[in-house]
């Protein structure tokens, strides 16, 4: 198959993922929270991740306006799942984080995934796995 061929498969296949992810997402947003927005659950996952962040690294890591971040992280806090505390470097600014319970929930939707992932990659052996994984990485580091 000649390469144009190729790279369009390629964009086909990769709209199919996104179109898969979005979905999976939503999915589990609802897991962790019913009223939890796909938005906002990648946010809360991020928190969870990463630790305590001010809002405007929130903002920058997502390319959001402060705005926007600040109404998910209110929505969050609402919903229990974002703590709000004072920035002990900097007495006026907020540092948001994962609740504990949001940690909790987040990581047992993380093992239903994985195992959800395992079972539907079963026939795959660690060579297909360790090979598709290595392929995706260097696709992602190229496009970055």
């Amino acid at each position: 198959m000649p390469r144009a061929e190729q790279l369009g498969r390629l964009e086909r296949e990769v709209g199919v993922l996104i179109r898969r992810i979005k979905r999976v997402i939503g999915e589990r947003s609802r897991s962790v929270h019913p009223d939890l927005q796909p938005a906002s659950y990648l946010m809360l996952s991020y928190l969870a991740a990463e630790g305590p962040q001010r809002s405007s690294v929130l903002s920058e890591r997502f390319g959001v306006d402060k705005g926007a971040i600040s109404r998910q992280v209110q929505h969050l806090c609402d919903l229990g799942l974002v703590i709000r505390e004072p920035d002990p470097d900097d007495g006026r600014a907020a540092l948001v984080s994962a609740s504990p319970d949001a940690v909790h929930r987040l990581e047992a939707v993380e093992r239903d995934r994985r195992r959800w992932l395992d079972e539907r990659l079963s026939e795959w052996s660690e060579a297909d796995l360790r090979d598709f994984v290595s392929a995706l990485a260097r696709y992602n580091a190229t496009l970055d």
